[in-house]
């Protein structure tokens, strides 16, 4: 089988140091503005919610950050992982804690919608949920983005992945919607050669930019992107769940 190739947006390498400092700068003023204007809000409806992914881990929202603004014209959901190096036990209590301090260096970029940070999971992953208005805006912001992690993650852990056209509530809600099906086996045991393409995501999508699908125990075929980081790390196999305690991955 053949699956349409791509689960999104190929990932990049950082942006060059000086176009990142100064994009993080415009990012901090723009913050101060918002927070005087009273725009940026902290919901709490979907905290303590669970996310299950593809590569076996469960992560659960431990706070979301919203920005008043206007109606998004071009959906666009991010999702970054990275693991810190050196944290352990307590202290990813404490890092869920002080992490709110960030907010400056993402909230003020061009195109932010939302976000929903999670916690760690049994691989000592963090992943942050974004919607964001423009494919670009949100690749700009994760090359950027990358430069911060990389001060105090473990080196080859940070990936992000950029879905365009697609609206974070669905995608979250009804995951399995963006995806592709299998094709069936031939009598030889082989896959038929068949092309296969899921359908897309959203009226107006590339199909370039469909998700294909990971079976239980399987890996899909994998696109160019696929090898940005553990296969299915980005990708919930399951609904949102109703909410829940926050517990430390044993």
């Amino acid at each position: 089988m053949t699956i349409q190739p791509s689960s999104g947006v190929a990932e990049r390498p950082p942006l060059a140091l000086v176009p990142a400092v100064l994009g993080l700068v415009g990012c901090v003023l723009r913050t101060a503005v918002l927070l005087l204007q009273r725009r940026i809000h902290l919901p709490r409806q979907n905290t303590g919610r669970q996310l299950t992914f593809a590569d076996g881990s469960h992560a659960v929202v431990y706070r979301e950050t919203v920005v008043d603004r206007d109606v998004t014209r071009e959906p666009v959901v991010l999702v970054v992982g990275f693991r810190l190096r050196m944290l352990q036990g307590r202290a990813h209590r404490w890092f869920r804690v002080e992490s709110i301090l960030n907010t400056p260096l993402f909230v003020g970029f061009p195109g932010y919608v939302s976000k929903l940070w999670l916690t760690h999971d049994e691989n000592g992953r963090y992943r942050g949920v974004y919607e964001w208005d423009g494919a670009q805006a949100a690749e700009t912001y994760a090359r950027t983005l990358w430069r911060v992690l990389a001060l105090g993650s473990v080196p080859g852990s940070i990936h992000y992945r950029v879905l365009p056209g697609v609206c974070r509530d669905v995608f979250l809600r009804d995951p399995g919607r963006y995806s592709a099906p299998r094709a069936p086996a031939a009598p030889n045991g082989r896959h038929r050669g068949a092309h296969v393409a899921g359908p897309a995501p959203f009226a107006g999508t590339p199909r370039s930019a469909a998700v294909t699908s990971i079976a239980p125990g399987r890996v899909h075929a994998a696109g160019p992107a696929e090898a940005s980081g553990p296969a299915g790390w980005w990708r919930p196999t399951e609904p949102i769940s109703a909410k829940r305690r926050v517990r430390e991955p044993v």
